[in-house]
């Protein structure tokens, strides 16, 4: 092609190139359990970054050959050292799946083709997982930030009977519940619905970092006799900080008592339900009016894609439906296949993310990533017993799926901040660090399919090294 075309002139030439590429993502990934866990972006390529917008394309291979130069300095969450935060690994499948879903270019919005089906399938997966009526709906977002949007919109709008969506909430002050140790999508939530942070009660937790039931329905019965409506109470399956899965059952008991709507941040623990050992600690998920949660994070689908599942799809999809005559459906041809992904969310322009979740599944099924959660859980189990032997060390949290909070030496102030600093800049592992009671403590997040006992008994060792070193 010629002119103005962006198809490349020579495609064989384009193909060699592309080949080039596609060895050295597969290099990367082959290779994800060697060298250094993270390594800092060197200062030649962030200048290079701040060019000026270039007026005319310098071509394929210096393009191609830019992009492989960053590959290096990732987050470094594919190594197997990796336990910062809640980052998922990644896969190879979801190489192979971007790849067919860039070639294919699908906007996942609406009209009829291939992909809103593969969409509607993982839907109907997730809803079969968690036991939810065939009249639950779904929607593949970018993440649980997203979703708890989606989710507590919903919640939000059959509170008021959806009259909000003409005149607002005129005058209902709507209030929620969640615990402290939620994530804080949650508030941010309420802050982008219009409901704002104050409306968000955050209750106390007891000893093991759960939800306090008594404290919670003390406070609905608060907010009731101050004139407030309670609309919602979010309960966590795997808080961020040490892992704690709220007494789901005892909330859902709660919610009904109250008519109020029950939503589960599942971030990943809810991912505990592939795992047929795992899936008794979330007794009272599959009764949630909404759940959120990323298929990025425990079933290693390649960043970014999470899920809302929503209980009653014709309030999920009223809440949302706002069809313009430009996007009205057909009963046949390209405008059919209603209703269509857009009418449960807020975007119109979608990429195709379902085919990596699709894939993911239909390579290793879903006994294997729940086998590979439970794995992720026993190395935990093993930490904790490490950590407990050892005399400089400190366990600071009860230990429920996968993260292990301790501290090194708990008098010396900075001490544990010092020492993830320099496992990170040493390219050793990558933990993070949370506050517990007051107190920073070390914080590993187990949660890639390849960490292996080696890897714990490296990062330990150095721990106390390096401890032993800044105590000199």
């Amino acid at each position: 092609m010629t002119g103005d075309s962006l198809d490349p002139e020579d495609w064989d030439s384009f193909r060699a190139t592309a080949h080039d590429m596609l060895e050295a993502a597969l290099d990367k990934m082959q290779s994800a359990t060697e060298g250094r866990v993270w390594t800092p972006l060197p200062d030649g390529i962030k200048q290079s970054l701040t060019s000026d917008l270039p007026r005319e394309g310098i071509g394929i291979e210096r393009t191609q050959q830019a992009v492989q130069a960053l590959m290096p300095y990732g987050v470094g969450n594919t190594h197997p050292r990796f336990f910062g935060w809640v980052h998922g690994a990644g896969s190879p499948n979801g190489l192979v799946a971007d790849i067919a879903a860039a070639a294919m270019n699908a906007n996942l919005g609406g009209r009829d083709h291939g992909a809103i089906y593969v969409e509607r399938q993982v839907v109907q997966w997730v809803r079969s997982l968690f036991e939810f009526p065939d009249t639950a709906s779904g929607l593949v977002v970018s993440g649980t930030s997203m979703a708890t949007v989606v989710a507590l919109k919903v919640a939000r709008d059959v509170k008021l009977a959806f009259a909000n969506q003409r005149v607002g909430s005129s005058g209902v002050e709507l209030v929620g519940y969640t615990s402290v140790q939620t994530h804080n999508c949650v508030a941010r939530a309420f802050d982008l619905l219009g409901l704002g942070t104050d409306a968000l009660r955050l209750i106390a937790v007891d000893e093991n970092f759960e939800m306090d039931v008594a404290a919670l329905k003390s406070a609905i019965a608060a907010d009731k006799v101050a004139g407030k409506v309670p609309f919602c109470i979010v309960g966590t399956a795997g808080s961020v900080n040490v892992g704690a899965i709220d007494d789901l059952d005892a909330i859902a008991d709660i919610a009904a008592a109250e008519d109020i709507w029950f939503h589960v941040d599942g971030a990943f623990g809810a991912s505990c339900m592939l795992s047929e050992e795992l899936r008794p600690r979330l007794i009272g998920i599959t009764r949630a009016d909404s759940l959120a949660f990323d298929f990025h994070k425990w079933w290693h689908v390649n960043y970014a894609v999470g899920f809302v599942l929503i209980r009653h799809d014709a309030d999920h999809l009223r809440s949302f439906t706002m069809q313009a005559e430009y996007l009205a459906g057909q009963k046949r041809g390209l405008a059919a296949g209603g209703p269509w992904p857009t009418d449960y969310g807020p975007e119109l322009s979608r990429g195709f993310r379902a085919l990596k979740v699709w894939t993911q599944l239909m390579e290793h099924g879903a006994d294997k990533l729940g086998a590979s959660i439970k794995q992720n859980c026993e190395l935990a189990q093993y930490l904790a017993e490490m950590v407990k032997a050892e005399r400089q060390l400190i366990l600071c949290a009860p230990v429920s799926l996968n993260i292990v909070c301790f501290a090194y030496d708990a008098t010396r102030v900075g001490i544990n901040d010092e020492i993830v600093m320099e496992l990170q800049t040493r390219g050793i592992a990558a933990p993070s660090t949370t506050t517990i009671k007051g107190q920073t403590v070390i914080r590993l997040c187990i949660a890639n399919h390849r960490t292996t006992r080696a890897d714990i008994d490296l990062t330990l060792t150095e721990i106390l090294r390096i401890g032993c070193e800044l105590s000199n």
